[in-house]
């Protein structure tokens, strides 16, 4: 039982039990060449945490992708409030194992948890940020009706953001 459900995917909250498959994404270093390193078991332990309190706190976080077809775990999708700016702000973030790249996973993934945001959580606008390298995710974001709202740099990068509107 899901969270949100599309024509491929379900989203459910994570469990510690989802440790090993998650690292599958969050410790490898092709899938986090945008972030500092590649995620340490305990820091793959602490992200679950991390998202736990957020179902609790906000009544959202990143939630587990699972194939519909066969029940795979293919990484984590969902919304978490992010300082950007000293702004907190509802952000679709997404990890998705590299050999499910490329699949329109993520896109159908995120576009599920835009109306979820509006529908469901009732947020006016979504946000999306990453460093301006990451062009992957910011074609995801494009996909999903995202325009780009403004460039700042953390830690010495240029980030981009982007925003979804309710209409």
């Amino acid at each position: 039982m899901g969270i949100i459900e599309t024509k491929r995917l379900y989203l459910r909250e994570l469990l510690l039990d989802d440790k090993k498959e998650l690292m599958k994404v969050l410790s490898n270093p092709a899938s986090m060449e945008f972030y500092p390193h590649p995620f340490s078991e305990e820091e793959v332990e602490n992200w679950i945490q991390w998202n736990i309190q957020n179902y609790k706190k906000y009544k959202h976080g990143l939630w587990a992708v699972i194939l519909k077809e066969d029940g795979t775990f293919i990484g984590d999708c969902g919304i978490t409030m992010q300082n950007i700016e000293n702004e907190i702000v509802p952000e679709i973030g997404f990890h998705i194992i590299k050999e499910y790249c490329n699949m329109g996973y993520a896109t159908e993934a995120a576009l599920a948890c835009k109306e979820y945001a509006f529908n469901d959580l009732n947020y006016p606008k979504i946000f999306s940020y990453t460093t301006i390298r990451n062009i992957p995710s910011q074609r995801v974001a494009e996909k999903i009706g995202m325009k780009v709202y403004k460039h700042f740099e953390k830690n010495g990068e240029k980030q981009i953001v982007q925003v979804a509107i309710r209409h």
